[in-house]
Protein backbone atom coordinates (compact mmCIF):
# COMPACT_ATOMS: atom_id res chain seq x y z
CA UNK A 1 0.00 0.00 0.00
CA UNK A 2 1.40 3.29 -0.81
CA UNK A 3 2.37 5.75 1.78
CA UNK A 4 1.66 9.22 1.47
CA UNK A 5 2.89 12.23 3.26
CA UNK A 6 0.86 15.14 3.82
CA UNK A 7 1.12 18.03 6.77
CA UNK A 8 -1.42 20.19 8.25
CA UNK A 9 -1.94 23.22 10.26
CA UNK A 10 -4.23 24.47 13.24
CA UNK A 11 -4.05 28.38 12.33
CA UNK A 12 -5.02 29.76 15.64
CA UNK A 13 -6.43 33.08 16.13
CA UNK A 14 -6.65 35.40 18.78
CA UNK A 15 -9.93 34.56 19.74
CA UNK A 16 -8.93 30.43 19.79
CA UNK A 17 -10.64 29.64 17.04
CA UNK A 18 -9.55 27.21 14.73
CA UNK A 19 -9.18 27.76 10.33
CA UNK A 20 -10.64 24.77 8.65
CA UNK A 21 -11.08 25.03 4.77
CA UNK A 22 -13.81 22.54 2.68
CA UNK A 23 -12.50 20.67 -0.09
CA UNK A 24 -13.79 21.57 -3.25
CA UNK A 25 -15.57 20.16 -5.97
CA UNK A 26 -13.73 17.77 -8.02
CA UNK A 27 -11.56 16.87 -5.83
CA UNK A 28 -11.11 13.56 -3.63
CA UNK A 29 -13.37 14.23 -0.13
CA UNK A 30 -14.99 17.08 -1.88
CA UNK A 31 -17.19 18.87 0.56
CA UNK A 32 -15.58 17.92 3.66
CA UNK A 33 -13.71 20.43 5.86
CA UNK A 34 -9.95 19.78 6.97
CA UNK A 35 -7.18 21.47 8.74
CA UNK A 36 -5.10 23.58 5.51
CA UNK A 37 -1.96 21.57 4.25
CA UNK A 38 -1.06 19.83 1.46
CA UNK A 39 1.21 17.10 0.01
CA UNK A 40 4.94 16.98 1.02
CA UNK A 41 6.80 17.41 -1.68
CA UNK A 42 10.50 15.08 -2.33
CA UNK A 43 13.01 16.73 -0.54
CA UNK A 44 10.84 18.95 1.29
CA UNK A 45 10.17 19.28 5.37
CA UNK A 46 6.92 19.33 6.86
CA UNK A 47 7.54 22.66 8.42
CA UNK A 48 8.95 24.04 4.30
CA UNK A 49 5.74 22.54 2.76
CA UNK A 50 3.21 24.25 5.41
CA UNK A 51 5.21 27.85 4.60
CA UNK A 52 4.37 26.80 0.82
CA UNK A 53 1.18 26.25 1.06
CA UNK A 54 -0.05 28.63 3.32
CA UNK A 55 1.07 31.42 1.06
CA UNK A 56 -0.64 29.70 -1.87
CA UNK A 57 -3.99 28.66 -0.37
CA UNK A 58 -3.99 31.36 2.11
CA UNK A 59 -1.87 34.46 1.42
CA UNK A 60 -0.12 34.19 4.59
CA UNK A 61 3.78 34.24 5.51
CA UNK A 62 4.49 32.08 8.43
CA UNK A 63 8.16 31.76 9.74
CA UNK A 64 9.22 28.22 10.68
CA UNK A 65 9.89 28.74 14.17
CA UNK A 66 5.76 30.00 14.79
CA UNK A 67 5.41 26.19 13.58
CA UNK A 68 4.76 23.82 16.84
CA UNK A 69 4.07 20.01 16.24
CA UNK A 70 1.32 18.59 17.97
CA UNK A 71 0.08 15.09 17.34
CA UNK A 72 -0.14 13.24 13.91
CA UNK A 73 -3.19 11.43 12.03
CA UNK A 74 -1.95 7.65 10.68
CA UNK A 75 -4.86 6.46 8.72
CA UNK A 76 -5.52 3.23 6.12
CA UNK A 77 -7.58 4.66 3.30
CA UNK A 78 -8.49 1.90 0.66
CA UNK A 79 -5.65 2.57 -1.79
CA UNK A 80 -3.09 4.65 0.01
CA UNK A 81 -1.94 5.02 4.05
CA UNK A 82 -2.21 8.69 4.76
CA UNK A 83 0.53 10.11 7.50
CA UNK A 84 -0.37 13.70 8.53
CA UNK A 85 1.32 15.48 11.33
CA UNK A 86 -0.66 18.12 12.62
CA UNK A 87 1.53 21.70 13.54
CA UNK A 88 -0.69 24.28 15.74
CA UNK A 89 0.70 28.55 14.76
CA UNK A 90 -0.83 31.50 15.94
CA UNK A 91 0.74 33.94 14.28
CA UNK A 92 1.99 34.93 10.63
CA UNK A 93 1.33 38.02 8.29
CA UNK A 94 -1.06 39.07 6.13
CA UNK A 95 -4.91 38.18 5.76
CA UNK A 96 -6.03 34.48 5.52
CA UNK A 97 -8.23 34.85 1.95
CA UNK A 98 -9.27 31.83 0.22
CA UNK A 99 -6.79 31.88 -2.68
CA UNK A 100 -7.97 28.64 -4.52
CA UNK A 101 -11.98 29.29 -4.23
CA UNK A 102 -11.71 26.88 -1.29
CA UNK A 103 -14.54 27.92 1.89
CA UNK A 104 -13.33 28.92 4.98
CA UNK A 105 -14.55 29.36 8.67
CA UNK A 106 -12.99 30.43 11.55
CA UNK A 107 -14.59 27.43 13.89
CA UNK A 108 -13.93 26.46 18.24
CA UNK A 109 -12.25 23.72 19.00
CA UNK A 110 -15.18 22.71 20.74
CA UNK A 111 -17.50 23.02 17.37
CA UNK A 112 -15.02 21.35 14.90
CA UNK A 113 -17.26 18.25 15.20
CA UNK A 114 -20.26 20.32 13.36
CA UNK A 115 -18.24 20.31 10.60
CA UNK A 116 -17.68 16.76 8.50
CA UNK A 117 -14.16 16.01 8.38
CA UNK A 118 -11.91 13.37 6.13
CA UNK A 119 -11.87 10.07 8.29
CA UNK A 120 -8.16 11.36 8.94
CA UNK A 121 -8.65 14.19 10.70
CA UNK A 122 -11.66 13.38 13.06
CA UNK A 123 -9.38 11.86 15.51
CA UNK A 124 -6.80 15.30 15.50
CA UNK A 125 -10.25 17.39 17.03
CA UNK A 126 -9.87 15.69 20.95
CA UNK A 127 -5.87 17.42 20.69
CA UNK A 128 -7.06 20.74 19.27
CA UNK A 129 -9.75 20.49 22.39
CA UNK A 130 -7.14 19.88 24.81
CA UNK A 131 -4.20 22.11 23.57
CA UNK A 132 -6.77 25.14 23.35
Amino acid sequence: MKLLLVVAVALVDADNRVLIAQRPEGKTLAGLWEFPGGKIEPGERPEETLIRELKEELGIDVKEACLAPLTFASHAYSDFHLLMPLYICRRWEGTVASREGQALKWVRPNRLRDYPMPPADEPLIPHLIDAL
